[in-house]
This record gives structure tokens, sequence and C-alpha cells, in this order.
């Protein structure tokens, strides 16, 4: 069975950070609310909570909501996948697609409805998180930088300590934390100068990645049959 390249990986893993930080950042700026990463969010609404009104009380919903939909988006990756593991033959390019139209709604209901699409927007970066979380012992996360700082200098201090770490492990990581700030700055342009919407073009990114990474995977898998016959 054809397996996944380190180039498909990384450039992969890339695009992932890229859209997750893209998407992010917007509704950080505009909202205030992370939905990629929970973790500074609940801690400052914990510091808060002595001075309880009507905008922390918001802030409270506005990351429960982010956190119960980026669990739910975990989960529904995990049940749909049920392996934790990088497999080129998972449906990874439908579930993108499928990401991308859920977006698409949180657009359409962000206007009326915030709640909501922060709520659907975090569900997609939960869904993103947890689409494969081990390549070869590496631990992938595309939504969040700490895990990937963490990898990085655990295999630089064993890579000072002589042991063999393999150069990708620690490229993999460097380059997905510079796709995340190219992410978060472009997102950042487009607000902050064009006035655009993020969700949209975001939700349209993804739908489109999906559909390539389908229509590419099933060439593959025509020349596989090709080739065996």
């Amino acid at each position: 069975m054809r397996q996944f390249t380190r180039t498909q990986i990384v450039a992969g893993g890339c695009l992932l950070a890229f859209g997750a930080s893209f998407l992010n950042t917007g509704f950080i700026l505009q909202t205030g609310t992370s939905v990629s990463h929970l973790t500074g969010d609940i801690a400052r609404i914990g510091s808060g909570l002595s001075t309880v009104g009507r905008e922390s009380s918001d802030d409270v919903i506005n990351v429960t909501i982010a956190t119960v939909g980026f669990i739910l988006g975990a989960t529904i990756s995990g049940f749909t996948l049920h392996h934790p593991t990088i497999e080129i033959r998972m449906p990874y390019g439908r579930i993108l697609t499928c990401l991308g139209l859920l977006l698409l709604v949180a657009h359409l209901s962000y206007s009326s409805y915030p709640f909501l699409a922060i709520g659907i927007a975090s569900a997609v970066c939960g869904a993103q998180n947890a689409l494969a979380s081990r390549f070869r012992g590496l631990v992938l996360r595309t939504t969040h930088l700490t895990g990937l700082f963490t990898d990085l200098g655990i295999h630089l201090g064993m890579k000072l300590r002589k042991h063999r770490i393999e150069g990708w492990k620690l490229l993999v990581p460097i380059c997905i934390t510079l796709s995340f700030l190219l992410g978060a700055i472009s997102s950042s342009m487009l607000i902050l100068f064009y006035n655009e919407n993020w969700i949209l073009t975001a939700g349209m990114a993804y739908v489109l990645g999906g559909i390539i990474w389908s229509v590419y995977k099933r060439m593959l898998n025509n020349a596989d049959r090709r080739a065996s016959t």
C-alpha cells in the first residue's frame, strides 16, 4: 500500500497550520476568542471571574462554546477515522471538504449568530487537529504550537546529547511554525487593510484543498492499479 512521503507530510502540515492560524486570527481580532487553542482564553476567564460583568459574561459564553466545539470536532474525527496514525487510505479529502462547507455555514451565521460561528469554527479546528496525531513517532498538531515547540525542544536536546535524531523531525515543527505565523499575518492583513471576511476565505480554501487532494489521491490509486496489472 502506498504511504505518505515526508515531503507530503511537511507540505500538508504546513497548509493545515496556515489555514487554522488564518481562521483563528480572524476570530481573535473580531471576537477576542480563539477557536484553535483555548488555554490562554480559559486562563483569562478564570482570572477575571472576580469581576463578572456583561463583557466577561460574553467571554465566558464564547470560550465555553469554543471548548465544547473543539472537543466535539475532535470526537467526530476520532469516530470517522478511528486511527491516530496518518495513512493515505483515509478520506482526508472528503473530511477537509466537509470542514470547508461547515465554515461556509459559519460565515453565513456570523453576523446574526456569532456564538454559532465560534462553535462551528472551533469544531473545525478540533476535527483538523485530530485528523492525524502521529507520524513515525512524531506527534503532529496543526492548530496550535505548544506541542510542536515541546517536540522541537526534546529532539534538539536529544541531538545535543548525541542521540541519532533524523533531521526531518526537526524540520517539521519549524516549517509548521513558520506556516502558522504566515497564516496569522495573512488573516490580519486581509481584515485590517481590505476588510474582507476571513471565514468565507478559509471555507473556500478548505473546500478547494479537499477536492484537490481527493482528485490527486484518485490519480495515485489509478496509477497503482495500472502498475499492478
